[in-house]
């Protein structure tokens, strides 16, 4: 087989820091043929205004990248499927579990893989740590998952709008590696700061628990100055065991077990070529159900407006 004719639909920032030079990068396996985006262009590659025309004149893509707001992905997740391509979905795969459940059933109709690319999961420390823990009793998990949302998301008003995540658009990276860490996890309380101007919140903290350990408390920030902190520990009956940026580095009792790259996105495209190999789907939909529990049952209190600019 050669490589896979693939179409990037949505090309913000995403998009162009991670999937485009992934893709190039693994041109072997994945030929990026075309993107779909109203407004944006990436020089060298034919560009549609929407995904329908794309599939409308590419009939030789088999594989599509969907890497808009969240709000948009399962309508054109369904287009691709129904189509006859095999789906990724940039995380969160949608606004919730029902859209995503419905996803299933159709790419299970439709026999065609179905990929929610939950891309901190691959970060190198990651599949050390769920290896770690499992000879150990967990005592407690903590979470500090903190960044600028200015810094990393500029501009990009659908974030505070109904189905945009607010801080959890960050903040399921987090839990995706925790569900992956630890099995059965549930949020027991959550408190949501929510700007009088927006519709999702702009910080949260979390007491969720697991079949593992019943203390889990994880602080998400949209407003943290200075560099980004993504970090997990976990206390064990054999001592502490910390992921930090972002799964990158894992340090137990004090010492650097592993120290990764920027290898997610190229893990992930990897796992994604493998699936439609395999004719299989990836869709872990535990990390979203924790996020509409939370969104769902959490004391929404009403904070100062977000500006986008200054301080807020």
């Amino acid at each position: 087989m050669g490589a896979i004719k693939t179409a990037l639909v949505g090309l913000g920032k995403i998009a162009s820091d991670q999937h485009v030079p992934v893709l190039r990068s693994l041109s072997d396996t994945f030929e990026l043929v075309a993107t779909a985006d109203p407004v944006a262009h990436l020089p060298g590659t034919r560009r549609y205004p929407d995904l329908a025309r794309l599939l409308e004149k590419e009939r030789d893509v088999i594989a599509v990248a969907i890497c808009t707001p969240p709000q948009l992905r399962a309508q054109l997740a369904r287009m691709a499927l129904e189509h006859g391509c095999h789906v990724l979905l940039e995380k969160p795969p949608a606004t919730n579990v029902e859209e995503a459940e419905a996803l299933l059933a159709l790419a299970a109709e439709r026999k065609r893989t179905l990929f929610a690319a939950w891309h901190s999961r691959f970060a190198a420390g990651v599949e050390f740590a769920h290896a770690w823990l499992q000879t150990r009793r967990v005592l407690a998990v903590r979470i500090h998952w903190l960044e600028d949302v200015r810094v990393w998301h500029p501009g990009q008003e659908w974030i505070w709008q109904p189905g945009g995540f607010g801080v959890f658009d960050p903040g399921i990276n987090a839990l995706s590696i925790l569900t992956r860490l630890l099995p059965g996890v549930a949020v027991r309380e959550a408190d949501l700061n929510v700007p009088a101007n927006c519709e999702t919140p702009i910080s949260a903290t979390l007491y969720l628990a697991s079949t593992r350990t019943e203390s889990i408390a994880a602080n998400l920030n949209f407003l943290h100055p200075g560099p980004p902190r993504w970090d997990i520990e976990v206390d064990t009956d054999d001592g502490m065991m910390q992921l930090s940026r972002g799964g990158a580095v894992l340090t137990i009792n004090g010492k650097r077990a592993v120290e990764g790259g920027d290898v997610e996105y190229r893990a992930l495209y990897q796992r994604f070529a493998a699936l439609i190999t395999e004719g299989q789907v990836d869709v872990d939909l535990a990390p979203l159900r924790i996020v509409a529990d939370a969104l769902r049952c959490g004391r929404r209190n009403t904070v100062a407006p977000f500006q986008a600019k200054g301080n807020a």
